[in-house]
């Protein structure tokens, strides 16, 4: 079994890391010119939390086949994976510079077959819980006990291929699946409207549905946190386990800030993408911690 954490890093060391993730995401984003900066940082806890608290990785041993697997199914998101895969270890921190470039195994979105620590290709959105299931069925089958996590947007959740992995995966009784939902209620594009003389509704994708209850009565186990507490996180991730056995898939339901962690970035869809200009840059680095060069003060 890979190495985990001989024990848990306390909070105050996962708030100095996840600050430091937030400035590579935003640092490197304006660098690349292009990417997304808002879904990666309402991640931001939830993925520190994964890699430093809980997943049985070892990142000397990317391929070790008792790992547990993770799934970025909104890949768009990648730089948030890669900021934290870097600062747990398994390429440089230098290599971020290269994020988006021709050559690059950091590109736009993730791909398994470049990247260490990547362990399903995605981007398209709508497809990594049914990859998740495919590879917690696989384990079943071969007697595996690694676990599986697929980290999901909310805007994501519209496409109707989640659904049909949310009930696959408790007829197969996945209980070595979790699903983690980065619920920040907000996305890029959403419902035609015209109105307002905006193209789109912006707000959240699921406002006056009750997730818990439509997951509930697909058979899951179901953890609703502050996708920003760690405490409560770390709870979800208790929960976690202590449903193995049950025969029922786990989801994290993860209430975040879309751009959570930087001021201007925080709570509007504009930030979902964009490049930071060099005064923008310096107000992320102050209010993180950090220096222009990326260092923590």
């Amino acid at each position: 079994m890979p190495n985990k954490q001989a024990s848990r890093i306390g909070t105050a060391e996962l708030q100095r890391l996840a600050a430091a993730g937030r400035w590579h995401v935003i640092e490197t984003v304006a660098n690349a010119k292009a990417g997304h900066i808002g879904g990666p940082l309402s991640a931001m806890d939830l993925l520190v939390s994964l890699y430093f608290n809980e997943l049985r990785i070892d990142p000397q041993q990317p391929q070790d086949p008792a790992r547990d697997r993770f799934i970025l199914s909104k890949g768009h998101c990648a730089i948030g994976l890669y900021a934290v895969l870097a600062l747990r270890g398994y390429f440089p921190i230098e290599e971020l510079a290269t994020f988006d470039q021709g050559g690059s195994r950091l590109q736009g979105h993730p791909d398994m077959k470049l990247t260490p620590g990547v362990d399903s290709s995605s981007g398209s959105l709508g497809q990594g819980l049914s990859a998740g299931a495919g590879m917690a069925m696989a384990a079943k089958q071969l007697g595996a006990g690694f676990h599986t996590w697929v980290m999901l947007g909310d805007g994501e959740l519209e496409e109707g291929m989640v659904w049909e992995a949310v009930h696959t995966a408790r007829r197969f009784k996945l209980d070595n699946l979790t699903a983690v939902i980065d619920l920040n209620g907000l996305q890029q594009y959403g419902w035609p409207v015209t109105e307002d003389g905006d193209r789109f509704d912006r707000s959240n994708p699921w406002a006056g549905v009750n997730l818990e209850g439509v997951f509930s009565s697909f058979g899951w186990n179901v953890v609703s946190i502050d996708g920003h507490d760690f405490d409560e996180i770390q709870t979800a991730f208790d929960h976690v386990r202590a449903g193995r056995g049950s025969g029922k898939p786990t989801v994290i339901l993860a209430n975040t800030v879309k751009g959570k962690g930087i001021s201007f970035t925080e709570g509007t869809y504009k930030w979902h993408n964009g490049v930071a200009t060099p005064e923008q840059l310096a107000v992320a680095a102050a209010e993180l911690g950090q220096t222009l060069e990326g260092e923590a003060k």
